[in-house]
């Protein structure tokens, strides 16, 4: 039967007596509102772990003031409700002070891989994805962990990071799981009204425009990109954040396609931003 967990002792108590077992443990690390895309790295982890813990935490410290901290998408039972369907054993669900003590001031940080991209426009917030991973790492101590491609950034921060640290933790990521009509899924699609819904496929289509030129033989990473941006242009609603090309392991810019290449990009639709991404690996 699944358990759901608020603190951190009764959460290391049953991680104990799963270890004490020589059980695995697969862990999903999710700020909640759940959709197909957590699911996927859920039965993921069922399928390759012993014992599967999921984390639901709005992480604070990864929002800066003017971000959408408060009015982020939440639906606790609907989040149980997946989980229990899926196979998940212990839900952690903390408070922000059971995370954060009084005083709190200690950060686990990384220059280089978050000052391009999203790192870019949203300066503290992989300071506050790194702290707060890495303390749920201490907490769960899994064996494997799963990320989705989608947050293809934070997913190449948190294999340098298990690296850096030495985190005894192997890194799986999952591929984008898309709606029907090829929106890439996010919690934040619940703040777009009709007409922004239909505008937002200007993202996936854009993806799509960038994995067919590669395709059909463009290899001008300043051609491939300029085509995109052109193409995020005739939609009214959208305003770029960016559309880049980088180094998916060092997530620096690049000029030519060699090795493992992301194309990312960064849309708002009205007030909600956006990001989808295709990886390429010549």
């Amino acid at each position: 039967m699944m358990k759901v967990t608020t603190t951190i002792n009764e959460t290391r108590s049953i991680i104990s007596e799963w270890k004490k077992q020589g059980l695995t443990v697969g862990f999903v690390p999710t700020m909640g509102y759940l959709h197909e895309g957590h699911q996927s790295l859920i039965k993921k982890a069922v399928q390759e772990n012993d014992r599967v813990a999921v984390s639901i935490f709005v992480n604070p410290m990864q929002f800066s003031p003017n971000e959408d901290l408060d009015k982020y998408p939440r639906d606790f039972a609907a989040d149980t409700k997946l989980c229990s369907e899926s196979g998940v054993d212990l839900i952690f669900h903390p408070e922000p002070e059971e995370m954060y003590c009084d005083g709190f001031c200690s950060f686990v940080d990384m220059t280089g891989l978050t000052a391009e991209l999203c790192g870019k426009s949203r300066p503290i917030h992989f300071r506050g994805v790194c702290t707060v991973v890495n303390k749920l790492f201490n907490i769960i101590q899994p064996d494997r962990a799963y990320f989705g491609q989608k947050d293809a950034q934070q997913l190449s921060v948190i294999r340098r990071m298990v690296k850096d640290l030495n985190i005894p933790t192997e890194i799986i990521d999952c591929p984008i799981i898309r709606e029907a009509d090829g929106l890439a899924k996010s919690s934040r699609n619940k703040y777009l009204n009709p007409e922004e819904r239909k505008a937002a496929l200007i993202l996936s289509k854009t993806i799509f425009l960038g994995e067919r030129l590669i395709k059909d033989g463009e290899k001008n990473v300043s051609v491939i990109l300029d085509k995109m941006k052109k193409n995020i242009e005739t939609e009214p609603l959208a305003k770029i954040d960016y559309v880049e090309a980088v180094d998916f392991d060092s997530v620096q810019k690049i000029d030519e396609i060699k090795g493992k290449v992301l194309f990312a990009i960064a849309v708002y639709i009205g007030k909600t931003r956006l990001i989808d991404n295709f990886i390429f690996e010549a």
